[in-house]
């Protein structure tokens, strides 16, 4: 006879004692695995929770130090005079990164910023030309909260603003690094780019440009007769599209649209960006820095500029405090105080 008794041999009343008793061992063992007393005296550690380990930069030295060791050790393009005119030129206010990362540090460092207390975030192109400046800020700041996506539209919208609040340190401070970017050849043609390893000349924006051209086609003739205003598998860019559609008749009657098409972005996406702050502002925490503005991004063998057009500081409660812009068009250099 075998051995093995089928479970519908067993009469009932056994069959709810052995499940009774088959739970409270694994409630036992449970109890034990999780114990934080378990395992005391043998080879295996008592286990203990460990604190959250967020992405902050937080050895001993400052931001500010470590912005200068980067700005001295890192291999950035020589600074050119006659390409670095033309595009100030071209775009009046205009910095060249480096001059920008130093002075951002700096002022915030004033204020509280350092690498451990402070959670950098973004709202910058998914282009790989738009991750040069969140680079050199992520060395002092630590990786960043990612909430840009086409043309550099923040569109992680509420959900995303408020998982990011919720990665402050306590009190702690955040950086938010937000805009647009366009291109400038080395020759000053706006609107394009020279990109490493391609020998073509590329756009820059492409997602800006095709906006662009979309309202283009609509104010002057031309567009397309469709049903179709939005797909599932492009909506970025359809909302690109669509909040442009205000800046018709500024781009139509700019004297160099792609020198214009970046800073009527800008409007919108600013105007985006402070309707989601000012909707998640209860979850920031001892104080906030907006740095937006235009990026400009350029050849591999130039560096890269930033046109800063807003700069703000808020409290903890995420009010305006402070506005930080003159400062940073003004600031003296660290080496003249």
């Amino acid at each position: 006879k075998s051995w093995y008794i089928g479970y519908k041999d067993i009469p009932i009343h056994q069959t709810m004692l052995l499940r009774s008793a088959a739970l409270l061992l694994v409630c036992a063992s449970s109890a034990l695995a999780f114990s934080t007393t378990a395992f005391v005296g043998s080879s295996r550690k008592a286990f203990v929770p460990s604190p959250t380990a967020l992405n902050i930069v937080g050895d001993a030295v400052g931001t500010l130090e470590k912005i200068k060791q980067i700005l001295s050790t890192e291999d950035y393009p020589p600074e050119n005079e006659a390409f670095d005119a033309m595009v100030k030129g071209t775009f009046p206010g205009a910095m060249s990164n480096k001059e920008l990362e130093m002075k951002v540090v700096e002022i915030l460092a004033a204020r509280g910023f350092e690498g451990k207390n402070t959670l950098l975030a973004t709202s910058l192109c998914c282009d790989e030309l738009a991750r040069t400046l969140e680079d050199d800020l992520g060395k002092c700041f630590g990786k960043n909260f990612f909430l840009g996506g086409l043309a550099g539209f923040p569109f992680a919208g509420n959900t995303g603003f408020g998982a990011m609040s919720a990665h402050i340190p306590d009190d702690g401070y955040c950086l938010i690094v937000q805009g647009p970017h366009v291109g400038i050849t080395q020759d000053g043609v706006v609107g394009c780019v020279e990109r490493e390893g391609i020998a073509l000349v590329d756009k820059c924006c492409g997602s800006a440009i095709a906006a662009s051209n979309y309202l283009q086609g609509i104010t002057e003739g031309g567009a397309t007769i469709t049903t179709k205003i939005q797909t599932f598998s492009d909506f970025q860019q359809g909302a690109v599209q669509e909040l442009i559609l205000p800046h018709g008749k500024r781009l139509a009657e700019a004297p160099n649209r792609m020198a214009e098409l970046p800073y009527a972005l800008f409007e919108s996406q600013d105007m985006l960006m402070q309707d989601i702050i000012q909707a998640g502002k209860g979850g920031l925490k001892a104080g906030t820095a907006v740095l937006s503005g235009i990026q400009i991004n350029t050849s591999p063998d130039t560096m890269d500029y930033f046109h800063p057009l807003r700069f703000d500081y808020l409290d903890g409660n995420g009010d305006f405090a402070e506005d930080l812009l003159p400062l940073l068009a003004g600031y003296p250099p660290a080496d003249d105080e």
